[in-house]
């Protein structure tokens, strides 16, 4: 397995939330947001990532779920989805959690990928993302 990290600054291109009255802070939302990776590693860098979460907030903390695809050109594209704990401190919305590749085209069928990501809400309509993990490409694999 190699090891791999990267980020990007994304920007919200959809969202929409339902704010529930039953205690303070509580509400359920869905978005998609979209950037541009950078990563040392040549089969990250400069692929475009896009990711929809649905989240649920309740006080200052919760839970965001979703799915991601990344973009990269004519080597193919690969999908994943992710897990993660959101955190509301002093207005700050924090999200820490678990991503793993699903399915690949091209150059990417057959990735085994998986590690893990810290998003931070940078403002109303951007975020930034820092993940790192490990992954092996299915030629690798077979050659071994």
């Amino acid at each position: 397995m190699i090891s791999v990290s990267g980020s990007f600054r994304g920007s919200i291109r959809a969202q929409s939330a339902i704010v529930l009255p039953d205690q303070p802070n509580h509400s359920v939302s869905i978005a998609e947001i979209t950037g541009i990776q950078k990563s040392s590693d040549e089969n990250w860098n400069n692929a475009t990532c896009t990711y929809w979460a649905i989240a649920e907030i309740a006080g200052n903390s919760g839970t965001q779920r979703g799915y991601y695809s990344n973009e990269h050109g004519a080597a193919g594209r690969e999908y994943g989805d992710y897990e993660g704990k959101i955190s509301i401190v002093n207005g700050q919305v924090i999200v820490e959690g678990t991503w793993a590749c699903t399915r690949g085209t091209e150059k990417f069928h057959g990735l085994s990928a998986r590690g893990t990501f810290r998003t931070r809400l940078a403002s109303p309509t951007e975020v930034e993302v820092s993940w790192e993990g490990t992954y092996e490409l299915a030629a690798k694999a077979q050659a071994g």
